[in-house]
């Protein structure tokens, strides 16, 4: 509640809220940089069994993604209204809401291993591997999305930095396990992809103790007393109306790119095996666009409270022009190191080949993939969550799934990485031309001038 974004140099606050963020993004990507690193020294199905549950890992994440999106949403707005009591009552319900959801998602999920894996196209000796991963996964998912719902509170405030400190503190936990528990080294028993499981818990459960301890102790954002059922339900409600289209909407990506990997479990195990690589170190790559978005959410959140709408017009304009040039700077630096990045991965040579060619075609378009997310958690901020969802479908649905199965069918794994290309570019055109028409009608209208087309 202390820190405030409503004044200062636009320029100036967004980059003190994505610096820490970028740490907080690189922790993330680091459980998921670690985890393929060791399970790929175990050979490549067990890899390719990793990467069947990147997609079911990241619609649940996304899931718990869209929860906090839709609290951060509330949050940062009460706060830029100046409403404490209204801020915390958001804050604890957001945590009831996601214990809520944890409990029917891992019920539904250990019911469903076997059948819904083996439809995303993994063959009989994979699926007893995703089962041995994705059991311990599900049991422990309270420890991911509860401590990611707390932490979207924390950011709500203005503070990026404590959240980025927790999630480092759990991927130092995780570095740490993954080799001893994955591989058996120091005496520990060699568990293989049920060790990846495990250490991923022990340093979710971590987040889990630290976000609550932030929000208690130091923002005092809990609202102790025992809320009545009328005014939890209403709580949820509002948390709701932006967290379920933000859910659906970042649900949407991986449950499009298990789509995908279906499309390329045709071109065998090493094809899977690749676009699991190559889409880990292309996380790695947006790292920077990420934690922008990231620090979108509270600075629009509590300027729009605060009706400062001049101030979120001129932070969507810097924001999108770094997009640009971060896109153009990573694909120059990706096209000619792909091979030896595939390579500290898996050294098998139809990965690296096919990995490498992902990494040469779809970073083209990471300028528009920042421009997306960016829009994204803008509209979210506003309280404007159907905007996200079109421009989230309009990207799967229409364009990359219909385009991919189109280029796999004359042009193979190449042509399936070009409809990400494809689809990447021309929805973040209509993500800037959105965005910028929303805020601009929102300004105009604050400043008393009617905007009829193209005239005032």
């Amino acid at each position: 509640m202390k820190q405030r974004l409503t004044e200062g140099n636009v320029g100036s606050t967004l980059v003190k809220l994505t610096i820490p963020m970028v740490w907080g993004v690189f922790a993330i990507i680091a459980f998921n940089l670690v985890d393929t690193y060791f399970v790929g020294q175990l050979g490549t199905e067990p890899l390719a069994a990793m990467s069947f549950t990147f997609p079911v890992v990241m619609t649940l994440g996304s899931l718990s993604i869209g929860l906090g999106v839709g609290a951060s949403s509330v949050i940062s707005r009460a706060i830029g209204e100046g409403d404490r009591q209204r801020v915390q009552k958001f804050t604890t319900n957001s945590l009831t809401l996601a214990l809520t959801v944890v409990v029917i998602f891992v019920v539904l999920g250990l019911l469903t291993i076997d059948p819904l894996f083996t439809a995303l196209g993994a063959s009989a000796d994979v699926v007893p591997l995703v089962r041995d991963y994705m059991q311990i996964w599900y049991i422990g998912m309270v420890f991911l999305v509860v401590p990611m719902v707390g932490n979207s509170a924390i950011r709500a405030s203005g503070n990026t930095v404590t959240p980025s400190l927790i999630m480092i503190f759990a991927a130092v936990i995780n570095i740490v396990l993954d080799p001893l528990l994955i591989l058996g080294i120091g005496g520990f028993p060699r568990l293989e992809l049920q060790g990846a499981a495990i250490a991923t818990v022990i340093s979710r459960g971590m987040t889990l103790i630290a976000a609550l301890f932030v929000l208690h102790f130091k923002e005092r954002m809990l609202y102790l007393k025992l809320p009545s059922i009328q005014n939890t339900l209403w709580c949820w409600k509002d948390i709701l109306y932006v967290g379920l289209p933000a859910a659906a909407s970042n649900m949407i990506n991986p449950i499009s790119i298990g789509v995908i990997t279906s499309i390329l479990a045709a071109f065998g195990a090493e094809a899977v095996a690749a676009f699991g690589v190559a889409s880990r170190i292309e996380s790695f790559a947006l790292i920077a666009l990420m934690a922008l978005s990231a620090s979108m959410a509270p600075f629009v959140g509590q300027n729009w409270g605060a009706k400062k709408y001049a101030r979120v017009g001129k932070a969507l304009q810097l924001s999108f022009l770094f997009c640009f040039f971060w896109g153009l700077m990573m694909a120059a630096i990706l096209v000619p190191t792909a091979p030896m990045l595939v390579g500290f991965f898996n050294q098998n040579p139809d990965i690296v080949a096919i990995a490498s060619r992902y990494l040469w075609i779809v970073p083209i378009s990471y300028a528009g993939a920042g421009i997306i997310l960016v829009a994204n958690s803008a509209f979210n901020a506003l309280g404007k969550p159907i905007p996200s969802v079109v421009m989230t479908v309009a990207r799967m649905f229409v364009l990359y799934i219909p385009l991919a199965y189109i280029g796999g069918r004359f042009y193979g794994v190449n042509g399936v990485f070009a409809a990400g290309c494809i689809s990447n570019l021309i929805v973040g055109i209509g993500a800037y031309v959105w965005n910028q028409n929303t805020c601009s009608v929102k300004a105009a209208k604050k400043a008393g001038v009617v905007v009829i087309g193209n005239r005032k």
